[in-house]
This record gives C-alpha cells, structure tokens and sequence, in this order.
C-alpha cells in the first residue's frame, strides 16, 4: 500500500501538464487531455450545483492527492488565479466518471465561519477504469478584497460509481493569502516613507551638530605666532614701557 501511495505521489509531481488520464488495461492506454478554447475537460461553470452542497461520502478504494505546483509554501495572490493538482487512484473495481471539483475558504479557527466559495471546475467525460491514477487541474482565484494572512482550503473532487454519487476531500488545510503582486504596495510604500523620514531626520540632526561647532570656532580668540602682530589692546598696555621702546628702536633699524 506504502507503494502504491508513492508511485501515487510521484506520478502526480511528474505530470504537471496533463489534465486527465484513462488507463483501461495493459494493452489499452487512452489519454484525454483537455481541448483549447473549451472542451470536454476543464470546463468553469456553476452545473456542479446540481449535486448538492456535499453530502456524499468518499467511495471504497479510491485515493486522493493535492500538490499545488512550484508553490510549496501554498501562497495564493489575492485576486490572482492560481493553481492545483487532483491526483486520483482508482483501486475499486469499477470505472469512476470525475464530474467536478469544488472548494471554499474558511476561518482556520473555526470551519463553520465560510469566507468565500471559489469557482467550481466541471469535467465531462473524465473517467478512470481500475487500478488507474488521473491528474486533474483545478484554478481559482480568491478575492481581492481578502485581507492576507493565513486561511483554511477545503478542497472536494465529486465522481460517480455506477451512477452513485461520491466525493473525497483532497485537501484540507492552511494556505497563505498574499498580496497580489504590483509595481508598489502598501507595505512597501509604508517602508519607503518611513526611510525617507528618519533619513530626513537624520540630515536635520547632522546639520545642528555643524551649525554648533561652526559657532564654536567663531568664538575662540585668534592667537599668532612667531609674526610679529600684536593685538591693538596689548599695544597700548604696553606703550610707555622698555619694552615698547626696544621694539620700536627694533622697527626703525629695519
């Protein structure tokens, strides 16, 4: 079993562009891919209301799987399509006609609390004989309105067993919305903004520093040396002394 759930799992991550696949036998392999522009796969539509809002119970020996492709943190842009893969095994002994898959997005503290139902993914003609394994794509988008953060992705797949109806939850868990991407968002401007301040703060703080050591360097007295210039207040205290004298005796000889 152990196996089996493996080569489940490795068949679904090495098949990320097909749609669905149809084994009947050994000697009979059959792949129906989804046609462009509409076909019998892949189609969007509101027709899986016609099966109720999911009272149906998983059917015996089938298995499911999800992978959400290049994304292993599971972030989903708010108002940006994004993608999943349904893996199917069939291990029930009759053939199993997929018809749609479906999912919401919940509160992760309490499931009751619906936050939004996403688009349903109808497929006609989908089915998967015994001891098979199909891969189905399912895109949605959630709303742009939705604030991030993280939320909880119920996610069913809805098939037919000799016109029996069933579904199997394929994933039931947290993903993380995000903002879509943009050339600037708000987080991002809040940052900017807040750079340009404190830098802005910053140059006022160095400019007072400056302003104080130039007023500092105005005030301190001016003192020379060795030139011969004395100051006009030191001159008069002098005047009449030796030593005003010798000086200008000193000046008259040059």
């Amino acid at each position: 079993m152990a196996i089996r759930v493996i080569l489940f799992a490795f068949l679904l991550l090495a098949s990320p562009f097909l749609h669905a696949v149809r084994c009947q036998s050994d000697a009979e392999v059959e792949v129906a891919e989804a046609a462009e522009g509409g076909g019998d796969l892949g189609i969007v539509g509101d027709d899986i209301q016609d099966y109720g809002d999911g009272g149906f119970s998983p059917a015996p020996g089938v298995d499911t799987i999800c992978v959400f492709p290049k994304n292993v943190a599971k972030s989903v842009p708010a108002g940006e399509e994004a993608e999943l893969l349904v893996g199917l095994n069939n291990e029930g002994d009759s053939s199993l006609n997929v018809i749609a898959i479906r999912a919401s997005v919940h509160l992760p503290f309490d499931h009751r609390m619906l936050v939004q139902n996403l688009t349903g993914q109808v497929f006609n003609n989908a089915s998967v004989p015994p001891s098979a394994q199909a891969t189905f794509p399912y895109s949605f988008a959630v709303s742009k309105f939705l604030q991030p953060g993280a939320f909880d992705l119920v996610g069913t797949i809805i098939y037919e067993i000799d016109q029996q109806p069933y579904q199997s939850t394929f994933y039931n868990g947290t993903i993380e919305v995000v903002e879509a991407s943009g050339f600037l968002s708000i987080e991002s401007v809040f940052l900017v903004t807040l750079g340009v301040a404190l830098l802005g703060l910053l140059g006022l703080w160095i400019y007072g520093q400056i302003q104080q050591l130039s007023k500092k360097t105005k005030r301190a007295p001016k003192v020379e040396v060795g030139t011969g210039t004395t100051d006009a207040s030191m001159d008069e205290w002098l005047q009449g002394t030796a030593y005003a004298q010798s000086l200008s005796k000193s000046k008259k000889k040059k």
